[in-house]
């Protein structure tokens, strides 16, 4: 599987997290929580069944940025579930995908990359399309749901974040790089719960366990898999570029299911966003 199909699905299923914890009668940092869990042992199970290993030598060196990814996997969870909480999805999505335009402009200078034109280019135009597709419902901002977008732009700093420091991570291969990530994310947030609110997945009803389940297996476990996978292989300005597939799923899936409408508005913006992705990603040129 190549880095960018890999990468690509990722944000497919990244799309819709959101639908599925919103709906999840649970504080954010207890469905990170088990989100990671759920996740982690899942990829453990594949991973032992292969037989393969995680090389105390392959660790050490790599042990401070796999524990800074996983504090801000952390943050990067609890700020965007209690975004998708607090505010619509549409106005989550805008506040949380500022993320790809921090990671262009940082890029630069942390991972010494060349800033092209072209790129600069097409992220604004990924970035019109997406303003065109959330504003017909982004109007939280006006009805106290400001608080909401607050707290996706938090969690697009931890996701800026992580997308740094996993460039930094060597000689850690698939699954285990996720499995790391995902136990020592699990890891931190049991202590934060147990130190604060504590676990009460025991008050839930069925819908939102089965709810939680999927978001473990699918979205932690087999989502992030694909993410690291993908992000070992690419730039980090193509990474910006193709993280905007990631709320456009997210607006379809939340249209079919929840039944929110697109407007003309946000069909046009569609097309924006997914032509700007299209074409950074065929024009190799400059990359």
């Amino acid at each position: 599987m190549s880095g960018k199909f890999a990468f690509v699905l990722s944000m497919i299923i990244f799309g819709a997290v959101g639908v599925f914890a919103k709906y999840i009668k649970l504080p954010s940092s207890e469905i990170a929580f088990w989100m990671s869990a759920i996740g982690s042992c899942f990829l453990l199970v594949i991973f032992i069944a292969k037989k393969e290993k995680i090389t105390k030598a392959s660790i050490l060196p790599n042990i401070w940025p796999l524990l800074l990814s996983s504090v801000a996997l952390c943050g990067n969870w609890i700020f965007l579930f209690q975004a998708y909480k607090e505010t619509t999805i549409a106005n989550a999505a805008l506040s949380y995908y500022f993320a790809p335009v921090l990671v262009i402009c940082l890029s630069p200078i942390i991972l010494k990359e060349k800033l092209y034109l072209r790129k600069i280019f097409y992220v604004c135009v990924a970035l019109v399309g997406l303003f065109f597709i959330v504003h017909s419902q982004a109007t939280g901002v006006n009805n106290g749901q400001d608080i909401g977008i607050v707290y996706g732009l938090i969690a697009a700093c931890f996701y800026t974040f992580v997308t740094f420091v996993n460039k930094y991570i060597r000689g850690i291969k698939e699954p285990a790089n996720t499995i790391l990530q995902l136990s020592l994310a699990a890891l931190f947030l049991a202590l934060y719960l147990y130190g604060t609110t504590g676990f009460q997945i025991m008050h839930i009803d069925i819908k939102s366990i089965s709810l939680l389940i999927a978001l473990g297996i699918v979205h932690a476990g087999i989502g992030f898999y694909l993410f690291f996978l993908g992000m070992s292989h690419l730039k980090g300005q193509s990474i910006a570029i193709l993280s905007y597939i990631d709320p456009l799923t997210s607006l379809v899936i939340s249209t079919m299911i929840i039944g929110e409408k697109m407007t003309m508005l946000q069909i046009i913006g569609a097309i924006l966003l997914l032509g700007a992705t299209f074409i950074s990603e065929i024009d190799q040129k400059e990359l």
